[in-house]
């Protein structure tokens, strides 16, 4: 495994608007375009365990950061993440030959990445098609209003609102998704994991989940604390689930992104 730090993603671009990139030794592989939690305030692309282990597993795994607030307001870090998914697209294959192309993010990072996911125009404007995307892991995000969003408009941010900073706004009859696995802890913050239903519940309203919609609740965890937890081969819990999704998907499928 090697590993390669703070690789710009924009031109001429600041300091996070980087990307952590995790190469396995095989010469193709799937690969795992991963965005940090913190509440679109708070966290660092370096912060997860489960990187560098994936990475040994045989998935390459790109890391990256995005501004935040107070820097930057939406829908900044929702352009930035595009834009790190199309530099993937973009410069993957002078590391190797990849297989399939994941976005996925937790909390925050999972907002991001629900946004990308429904709202096709941010990915679309980077030239990153949906039916190139092979899956998606929505990992404790929030299909409302991200709370973070309401203060910046000054607005108490326990509201639930739905509107066009909402995951759950884009969600349309009949649209095409790729694969998706969603998850959610049972003692996840106040409305997290009822809200999550919601967004699974929609999908199926819509048939919306021709693709495949996996739901997974883990029970007995707070919000993201799964992400500290050991397997007991000592591997860590998230980064297996995550294996397991993306090694099911290449299963499913074959060839080049």
């Amino acid at each position: 495994m090697k590993q390669l730090r703070d690789i710009p993603y924009i031109e001429n671009g600041v300091p996070a608007q980087c990307l952590d990139l995790y190469l396995p030794d095989a010469k193709s592989f799937p690969v795992f375009v991963f965005f940090h939690g913190g509440g679109l305030t708070a966290g660092d692309k370096a912060d997860e365990l489960f990187c560098g282990e994936l990475a040994k597993a045989g998935i390459a795994i790109i890391s990256a950061n995005y501004r935040m607030y107070p820097e930057a307001a939406f829908p900044d870090y929702l352009e930035e993440a595009a834009a790190a998914v199309a530099w993937t697209q973009s410069h993957i294959r002078a590391y190797g030959t990849p297989t399939g192309l994941f976005v996925g993010g937790s909390s925050a990072g999972g907002y991001i990445t629900q946004m990308l996911c429904f709202d096709v125009h941010y990915l679309g404007k980077h030239g990153v098609d949906m039916q190139q995307i092979s899956g998606f892991v929505m990992d404790a995000g929030q299909p409302t209003t991200h709370f973070s969003v309401l203060q910046e408009r000054g607005l108490d941010s326990r509201r639930v609102l739905i509107d066009d900073a909402a995951p759950l706004y884009f969600i349309d009859h009949e649209q095409s998704y790729p694969p998706m696995l969603i998850l959610v802890a049972d003692h996840d913050m106040t409305n997290r994991y009822e809200q999550t239903l919601l967004l699974v519940r929609t999908l199926e309203h819509f048939n919306c989940t021709a693709g495949g919609v996996e739901l997974k609740c883990i029970t007995g965890s707070n919000h993201c604390e799964y992400h500290n937890w050991q397997e007991p081969d000592g591997t860590n819990y998230f980064g297996s689930l995550v294996k397991a999704f993306i090694t099911r998907i290449e299963a499913s499928r074959s060839g080049t992104i």
